[in-house]
């Protein structure tokens, strides 16, 4: 049997969200086992491994990007200074990370069948989403030099148009009654971010920091509280 050694196993056990996303992982793949029941369950069945299989992605995806700050060498603020790159880019991505999770949650709360175009439109975003950590760690150690910059922004563009995907299959499946269609309504949100994307890349030609702020910008149109698909689903019940 291989030995892991004691020390390793210590540190990842204090991190949190990585014990929570193999729970979650865990549950997706063993309390959800096929069985003879009745429609309804089935589908609250499905939706809840895909809920849970990408709770568990997300969990890991965050505890990746925070191993990957080096604890600074020194006990003086000026320590601090060499790893405030790495830092600021992972604000920044886990505020992303924490949009995609939040409006991820929200769109499933939608979802009545759950059919294999999602499954793999959902799979697609969550790659996307994985690529995260590593153009977060590039961009941060390279104090957001151009190159990695426009890197950051590709990754952020492809997430978002898998994202967008993955709402145009879900509202297709429920057709023309869609309560996600009713929800998200003209979308001007998540029209006008893959646009936005873009010109972040281009700015990269003339100085990366205007493509810093647009990634700000961004998430702060995301950030404001959207009651959309709570308002819709409420509508519904009554």
């Amino acid at each position: 049997m291989i030995q892991i050694p004691q020390k390793i196993g210590e540190t990842f056990l204090r991190y949190f969200p990585v014990r929570e996303g193999l729970k979650a992982l865990g549950r997706s793949l063993t309390e959800h086992c096929p069985a003879a029941q009745d429609s309804q369950t089935q589908v609250e069945m499905n939706k809840g491994r895909l809920e849970a299989f990408s709770d568990g992605v997300i969990a890991i995806i965050i505890t990746i990007m925070v191993l990957e700050m080096k604890v600074p060498h020194g006990e003086n603020l000026e320590a601090l200074s060499p790893v405030l790159p790495v830092f600021l880019s992972y604000v920044l991505s886990f505020t992303y990370v924490g949009i995609y999770w939040n409006n991820h949650h929200h769109m499933l709360h939608t979802v009545t069948t759950v059919t294999g175009g999602m499954l793999w439109a959902n799979l697609h975003l969550l790659f996307w989403l994985s690529l995260f950590p590593f153009a977060t760690g590039w961009m941060g150690e390279n104090h957001f030099t151009a190159i990695p910059t426009a890197l950051y922004g590709m990754v952020l563009l492809l997430a978002a148009i898998a994202y967008y995907l993955l709402q145009e299959v879900i509202i297709r499946a429920q057709g023309p009654n869609s309560l996600l269609k009713k929800a998200v309504g003209r979308d001007w949100k998540g029209k006008l971010s893959p646009i936005l994307y873009s010109l972040s890349i281009l700015a990269t030609l003339y100085s990366p920091w205007i493509s810093q702020a647009i990634f700000v910008a961004v998430a702060l149109i995301w950030l404001i509280p959207d009651q959309r698909i709570k308002n819709v689903l409420a509508r519904s019940d009554a």
